[in-house]
């Protein structure tokens, strides 16, 4: 009983997410909040311990009250929602379910409930704003009801739950979220000053990690360290590929605005915080976070040189492929051993994804297809954990998944990419295109796109930038024709002459 309301709850909690962003009246993007929390309470009453669930429902109903005070807060200042979601995006704690271990944002799902009731109210006030995301209101919907109702053919119930209660259902929230919050240039500034500020820190514990050689919550990242010929470090943050990825997007965002000419004193401080977080990047010694930063800079150059970056380009290219090819991994050892062993789970997700070309092993499955494919023994292989979010949502959604998911990118690649202006607004919109660019890419490396909430946030907070672009341009003046040079103004004043004579 328990696990058919389970596979009834994902889709259940997809489709109320989906009329809330597609649906123009306010009742039906009320009933589409109402199944998205119902749907929501049906997969965590799956995956609460039996022997706890009563704690566990005294915790939720002291969470709500939590929730509504939060709720009354972001009702009066909305943009607390980006600062706070912002703030708890290192907060991951230690989650057991069951026998499934995980990293959780638990701190970022207080925030989501807040926002919430917050927007709950709004409608039951009276508020008709409706389709807030633009042209990503359909590819987002769609993405997210497939991946939902993929739950009902999943080949792995539970991590499936985990995934839609942990990361999809709750992060889409926050994006229509996002997308409703007033456009504020004070407040898009205090979020860049905190993201900035929060790296600054970050990678100070790190630097102080790798001279005290003292590891932070991860046991792993410890014994790696005794057996790797470099010292990882890992900072506040779990992972330390998570770690860098963090430094990574505040390292682009900081050099936007160096590059596209803000005020002396911010491109001083974005360059202070620029060179701090370089160096905690480095003492991560995450190649997926380096692949990402190069991609972002050159985005950025491009965005401000045009064609005159080609040649700094191609220079970087060859320096990486020289580089790569002197590495004794990948001069003696194959390719599979180089990358890692991703190599080898890239080529059996595609094989996944081949035997199940339409809708895939379900949200969740990669662990169970994998294992049973390649004959791992143990309830949860951990040599099955995927490392590329496109295969993965390939092999779990099928082609139909990828389709949408690719059509996401697309849409909002194109939203961000619209033109740099020299209004306040286009370089918020080219921040957000290379923040997102850059976890794409480091997705491909590392499959946590889905489970970093700061993509989910480029969703939301682009197409507010796209509309505040859109109104910078149509308010710019045009600039008034010049006035005729004094032996142009004479030849005209000839002519008129000669005209009037004849």
């Amino acid at each position: 009983m328990i696990t058919e309301l389970a596979r009834a709850g994902g889709p259940v909690a997809a489709a109320g997410l989906a009329t809330v962003f597609v649906a123009s009246r306010r009742e039906l993007r009320l009933a589409g909040l109402a199944a998205w929390a119902l749907g929501c309470v049906a997969l965590a009453y799956y995956l609460a311990p039996h022997g706890h669930r009563p704690l566990l429902a005294a915790a939720a109903l002291a969470g709500v009250v939590l929730a509504a005070a939060g709720a009354y807060l972001l009702l009066r200042w909305p943009w607390l929602l980006a600062l706070a979601a912002l703030a708890c995006v290192p907060a991951r704690i230690q989650v057991t379910v069951g026998s499934t271990q995980a990293s959780l944002l638990v701190p970022m799902y207080g925030v989501v409930a807040a926002a919430a009731l917050a927007f709950a109210w709004q409608l039951v006030k009276g508020d008709d704003r409706a389709r807030e995301l633009g042209p990503l209101t359909l590819p987002l919907s769609a993405f997210v009801l497939w991946s939902g109702l993929s739950l009902a053919w999943s080949q792995d119930l539970r991590q499936g739950a985990i995934e839609l209660l942990a990361f999809y259902l709750p992060f889409a929230l926050l994006v229509v979220a996002l997308a409703r919050l007033p456009w504020r240039r004070e407040w898009l500034g205090a979020t860049w000053v905190l993201l900035a500020g929060m790296a600054v820190v970050f990678a100070i514990v790190g630097i102080y990690q790798y001279e005290t050689r003292d590891i932070f919550w991860n046991p792993k990242v410890l014994v790696g360290n005794a057996y790797a010929p470099f010292y990882r470090v890992n900072s506040v943050f779990w992972d330390p590929s998570i770690y860098g990825r963090f430094l990574v997007v505040a390292i682009l965002a900081s050099l936007v605005l160096v590059v596209h000419g803000t005020a002396r004193r911010v491109v001083v401080a974005a360059s202070a915080a620029i060179v701090v977080s370089w160096i905690g990047l480095v003492f991560s010694f995450s190649q997926s976070s380096f692949v990402a930063l190069v991609v972002g800079v050159a985005i950025i150059a491009w965005s401000a040189w045009g064609r005159k970056t080609l040649a700094l380009l191609g220079v970087i290219a060859v320096v990486v492929l020289v580089a790569a090819l002197a590495m004794p991994s990948v001069r003696h050892h194959s390719l599979n051993s180089a990358s890692g062993g991703r190599f080898k789970l890239v080529k059996n997700g595609l094989a996944i994804a081949a035997h199940h070309p339409v809708q895939g092993v379900g949200i969740g499955g990669f662990k169970k297809a994998y294992a049973a494919r390649t004959g791992l023994k143990g309830k949860e292989p951990k040599a099955a954990a995927s490392h590329d979010t496109p295969v993965t949502v390939a092999a779990e959604t099928g082609i139909v998944g990828l389709a949408l998911f690719a059509w996401l990118l697309i849409a909002a690649f194109l939203l961000a990419f619209r033109g740099v202006s020299a209004n306040f607004a286009g370089p918020v919109s080219l921040i957000l295109g290379v923040v997102l660019a850059a976890i794409g890419v480091h997705s491909l490396f590392y499959n946590a796109f889905f489970e970093d909430p700061m993509a989910w946030g480029v969703f939301g907070l682009a197409p507010l930038a796209a509309v505040a672009l859109a109104r910078e341009r149509v308010s710019e003046p045009r600039p008034r024709a010049a006035a005729p040079q004094p032996a142009v103004a004479a030849a005209q004043q000839a002519g008129r002459s000669r005209a009037e004579a004849g």
